[in-house]
């Protein structure tokens, strides 16, 4: 039996439920451009786009976001890397909602070259008065990935996939110096019996004029457990032009 059958339905009915609702017209969200460096298992240089959509009712969010960075590593090797992400929430009251959600990622380096998590929890809107916004997210799921040989022995081990029962945190932070600067931390623990991966994002966001803002920010990335010859490490440093929908 699929591991993940008890989550499908889930969020197939959570979003079967939404369907009577009709959404307000349009999206919010970003659209980005920008340039990035990687460290860690690769060091790269890279184009990269990404793009947050979001749409509400008066109970119900979905959200998607999704990105793609293209690139060289040490110089020669063509790089690319690709983050699906879709999530529905249903509010409970004022600050509290359920939520299922969805991710997939594709990597051409690193310690694993993709995976998805399929789950459903619980959210908490802990502060939601501007200057200050912080979500607490907390989750169970099935997880998989697939590793990669190990590093410069393509005789060695093969890859192998693993899917398990996962657990997921998240802490999404918001903080408006004024109207035209901003300050956000990320931060995403999933945690599996094989293999802890947490990421943090931290980032800088400077309006220049109308909807388009410069942003500025910097990723880590840490698994506790990689095949022999990968990094647990990696990093994502990145400067880029953001438009934002309104």
């Amino acid at each position: 039996m699929n591991k993940s059958a008890f989550i499908i339905p889930l969020i197939v009915a959570l979003y079967a439920s939404s369907a009577d609702a009709q959404f307000i017209e349009g999206f919010t969200g970003e659209v980005a451009a920008d340039g990035a460096v990687t460290t860690g298992n690769t060091e790269t240089t890279n184009l990269g786009f990404r793009i947050k959509l979001a749409t509400a009712t008066e109970q119900w969010r979905h959200s998607f976001k999704s990105s793609a960075q293209y690139g060289r590593a040490n110089g020669s090797t063509n790089k690319s890397r690709y983050d699906l992400g879709y999530q529905l929430d249903r509010d409970v009251n004022d600050r509290m909602y359920f939520f299922g959600n969805a991710d997939y990622f594709s990597h051409d380096f690193g310690a694993f070259k993709q995976g998805h998590y399929l789950g459903a929890g619980l959210g908490y809107q802990a502060l939601e008065e501007d200057p200050a916004r912080l979500r607490l997210e907390a989750g169970l799921g099935y997880r998989s990935q697939k590793s990669r040989l190990q590093a410069g022995n393509p005789l060695g081990v093969a890859s192998t996939t693993k899917t398990e029962l996962a657990s997921r945190f998240v802490s999404d932070f918001d903080y408006a110096f004024n109207e035209k600067v901003s300050f956000r931390n990320d931060t995403e623990l999933l945690y599996s019996n094989s293999d802890t991966f947490i990421t943090n994002e931290s980032g800088i966001k400077s309006k220049l004029w109308e909807n388009i803002s410069l942003l500025a920010s910097f990723r880590v990335e840490n698994h506790s457990e990689v095949p022999d010859g990968r990094e647990k490490t990696d990093t994502i440093s990145r400067l880029g032009v953001v438009y934002t929908m309104k």
